[in-house]
């Protein structure tokens, strides 16, 4: 049996004390920045709201699920839904009632009201949901299940 210095001994307790701090900020650090595994929300249809939510010539951006989605209301009074993300660089875009356009705002592309792009970077069009009415309701469903 070898006798250990108290240097010794307290050298190997300041280290282990010293690793087990960093640890301790570490992990949390690490934990935070993996994000947590989410189920995916597998949503097919939606109320987007009243007949009266929705003057002609106006638009509202609702979510399904995680997709946002565009609802517009034309001036001639019918409806359309469309993907509310750019197909550029996925940011969000707006309906511009002066002009009749979808617009997005990072980097000026335009689309039509049918969703087909028009100008700017977009490469392709927006995606399309259909709109129903019942019972004076306005729903949103996924293209592929109508």
């Amino acid at each position: 049996m070898t006798k250990q210095s108290r240097r010794t001994f307290l050298d190997w307790l300041l280290r282990g004390g010293l690793t087990a701090w960093f640890a301790s900020i570490i992990y949390p650090v690490f934990k935070y920045m993996i994000p947590p595994d989410a189920p995916e929300l597998n949503i097919s249809q939606i109320e987007a709201g009243t007949l009266s939510d929705f003057p002609k010539g106006s638009s509202k951006i609702i979510r399904m699920g995680r997709t946002p989605v565009i609802v517009l209301r034309k001036k001639k009074g019918d409806f359309k839904a469309l993907e509310a993300t750019c197909t550029h660089l996925d940011c969000t875009v707006q309906f511009k009632t002066d002009t009749e356009q979808i617009w997005c705002a990072c980097h000026n592309g335009f689309y039509d009201v049918e969703g087909r792009n028009i100008s700017g970077p977009p490469p392709r069009p927006l995606g399309q949901f259909n709109v129903t009415l019942k019972d004076d309701k306005v729903i949103i469903t996924k293209k592929d299940l109508a």
